[in-house]
C-alpha cells in the first residue's frame, strides 16, 4: 500500500503527514484494487476514518501471487548465496531502526497501543531481520557418511511463494517476524495484513526497496480477511500460509489449505495461567502478573489472563493485585505516560465489553469495568479485575483479548495444574514459586506450547514459539522457521560399486 498524505485529520494525537490513502504493493510498484474497492481506516482514540485502504479481492491476490512466483522461478533471490541474502536482511534492519520514531508514532495511532511500547515494536522487528541473517550465514545441514560405501547429505532449498497473513495486535513487529524467516530462506512473499490495522504495513515497501530487496520478491495485499485471506489461503501456487490471529479464522484457514496440501504454521488464540504458590516472591510475582496481561492493552496472545493463587496467599494478592490494577495509566496512546490505551477497534470493544457484563454475573469484580471517566471518546476500558472465578466460567474459558483478568484460588499444586489445563487453549504458561524441583515438575505439566518459570514473556528468539491444542499448530523461531520456509532433500551418493541384485540376468 502506497500512501498519499494531505492536511492532518482533526484528531487527537494526529501524526504529521498522516497517510490517507493506502494501496497494494504488487511487483514492485503501489497500485489500487483491479475493481477500485477501498474501505475506512479508524483511528482506536477517537474512532474516527483517517484513511481509506485498497481493498483486495481474489484478482489483486492472483496478481501478487504472479509476480511472487516469477521473482522466485525467474528472479535471483532464491539462488542468491546466504551472505548475500544477509547483507540486505541487515540493510532492512537498519531502515527499520532508521525510522523507528516514524513507526513508533503511526503504530500507535493505528492501534492504540501505548507509544512506550509501541517503540520496543519497532526496535523487535529491527532485532528479527538482524537474527534471522546471522542465522541464514551460520546455517548447517547433516551429512552422513558409510565409510567407503556412500555419502548422503541434505540439500536445502526454498519451497516457494509463501502467504503471510498477520494479526492487528502489535502488527508491524509481527509482520517482521514472518517477513524475516521467509526472506533468509529465499522464499518470495504476499503478505495479507490485519485490516484494522494497515497503517504501519504501508511503510515495508519503501523499506525493503531503500534495502535493494529484488522486485517481486515482496508483494503486499491489503483487504479483508474473508475476500483477500481466503484468495490467499485458496491460491494453488501459494505452497505456504503462516497465520497469526484467534483461533476461529485458524480452523477456517486449516480446512482451506487441507484441499491443497498446504504447509501451515499458525499461532492461535490463548488463555495462559499464571500460577502462583504460597512461597513465591509476590512482588515479582504480582509485578510481572500486571505486566503480563495489561501490557499491549491485553491484546496480546500470550497474556496471562487467568491467574491461579493458592488459598495462603489468594487474599493479599487479590488485594495487592486489584490496588495496583486500579492505578494504573489509562490515556492517549501518544502519552508517554500511559500504560494502557485504546482498543484497537469498536467491533472488538464492544466484544470485550460483552465479556466484562458477563463476568459481572460469573464472579467477583474488584477493579476496573467501565469507561475511565476522563476517555469519553475511543475504545477505552480501565484495567478489569475478577477474583473468585469459578473455572466453568466464560471469562476463565474464553479468550477475551483485553484488560481483562480472571483470579482463581487454589489449594495444591494437583487442583494448580487440573485448572491451568482446564481450558481448550494451550499457548503460554508462567509458574512462580522457589521450589525449585516443583517448578520443574509444574511447568512439565501444563499443557501449553510455551512455559516461563518466575519470570514474564521473555523470549529468546532461538526458541520454538507455538502452542498446543487450540493455541496453534506447528513452531517458528529459530531454526524452525528456516524448517518452515525451506524443504529438505535428501541426496545419497554411492562412494564404491553396491551390490544389486541382477533382475532379468539368469
Amino acid at each position: 500500500m502506497s500512501t498519499t498524505t494531505t492536511t492532518p485529520v482533526e484528531h487527537s494525537g494526529v501524526p504529521t503527514a498522516l497517510p490517507t490513502r493506502l494501496r497494494h504493493f504488487i511487483d514492485g510498484r503501489h497500485v489500487d484494487s483491479l475493481d477500485g474497492a477501498t474501505f475506512e481506516v479508524c483511528a482506536p482514540a477517537s474512532n474516527l476514518p483517517y484513511a481509506t485502504a485498497a481493498a483486495g479481492k481474489a484478482a489483486d491476490v492472483d496478481a501478487a501471487v504472479a509476480a511472487a512466483r516469477r521473482a522466485f522461478t525467474a528472479g535471483p533471490w532464491p539462488h542468491l548465496p546466504a551472505k548475500d541474502r544477509a547483507r540486505v536482511l541487515n540493510r532492512i534492519a537498519d531502515e527499520v531502526e532508521r525510522r523507528d520514531a516514524r513507526l513508533a508514532e503511526l503504530e500507535t495511532f493505528d492501534t492504540g497501543l501505548p507509544i512506550t511500547q509501541a517503540l520496543g515494536q519497532a526496535q523487535r522487528a529491527a532485532e528479527n531481520f538482524r537474527f534471522f541473517a546471522d542465522l541464514i550465514v551460520g546455517q548447517t545441514d547433516e551429512a552422513y557418511q558409510v565409510p567407503g560405501r556412500q555419502l548422503n547429505y541434505v540439500n536445502r532449498r526454498p519451497i516457494g511463494v509463501a502467504g503471510l497473513i498477520t494479526p492487528w495486535n502489535t502488527p508491524f513487529m509481527l509482520e517482521s517476524w514472518k517477513l524475516a524467516p521467509a526472506l533468509a530462506s529465499g522464499c518470495t512473499v504476499v503478505l495479507k495484513p490485519a485490516e484494522f490495522t494497515p497503517l504501519s504495513a504501508s511503510l515495508w515497501a519503501d523499506i525493503l526497496t531503500e534495502a535493494g530487496l529484488p522486485q517481486g520478491v515482496f508483494n503486499l495485499v491489503g483487504g479483508i480477511g474473508e475476500e483477500a485471506g481466503a484468495a490467499l489461503v485458496e491460491h494453488p501456487d501459494v505452497p505456504l500460509i503462516s497465520f497469526t490471529g484467534e483461533t476461529t479464522t485458524g480452523r477456517t484457514i486449516f480446512g482451506s489449505a487441507a484441499r491443497h496440501l498446504k504447509g501451515l504454521s499458525m499461532e492461535l488464540g490463548g488463555k495462559s495461567p499464571v500460577i502462583v504458590f504460597a512461597d513465591a516472591d509476590l512482588d515479582e510475582a504480582i509485578d510481572a502478573a500486571l505486566f503480563g496481561v495489561f501490557s499491549l492493552n491485553g491484546e496480546r496472545c500470550t497474556a496471562g489472563s487467568r491467574i491461579l493463587v493458592q488459598r495462603a496467599v489468594y487474599d493479599e494478592f487479590v488485594e495487592r493485585f486489584a490496588a495496583r490494577a486500579e492505578r494504573i495509566v489509562v490515556g492517549p496512546p501518544q502519552d508517554p505516560a500511559t500504560e494502557v490505551g485504546a482498543l484497537v477497534h469498536p467491533e472488538h470493544y464492544e466484544r470485550v465489553l460483552a465479556y466484562v457484563e458477563t463476568g459481572r454475573r460469573e464472579a467477583r469484580l474488584v477493579a476496573g469495568g467501565t469507561r475511565p471517566a476522563h476517555l469519553p471518546v475511543g475504545n477505552y476500558l480501565a484495567p478489569t479485575v475478577f477474583c473468585d472465578v469459578p473455572a466453568d466460567a466464560r471469562i476463565f474459558q474464553e479468550e477475551i483479548f483485553g484488560p481483562v483478568v480472571a483470579l482463581t484460588p487454589f489449594t495444591d499444586e494437583a487442583e494448580a495444574i487440573e485448572l491451568a489445563n482446564a481450558v481448550p487453549y494451550g499457548l503460554a504458561g508462567y509458574v512462580w514459586t522457589n521450589d525449585l524441583r516443583r517448578a520443574h515438575r509444574v511447568a512439565h505439566s501444563v499443557e501449553s506450547g510455551m512455559v516461563w518459570i518466575n519470570s514474564h514473556n521473555v523470549r529468546d528468539l532461538r526458541t520454538p514459539f507455538g502452542g498446543i491444542k487450540a493455541s496453534g499448530l506447528g513452531h517458528e523461531g529459530g531454526y524452525r522457521s528456516i524448517d518452515f520456509y525451506t524443504s529438505q532433500q535428501a541426496v545419497h551418493v554411492a562412494m564404491a560399486p553396491l551390490h544389486t541384485a541382477r533382475f532379468g540376468a539368469a
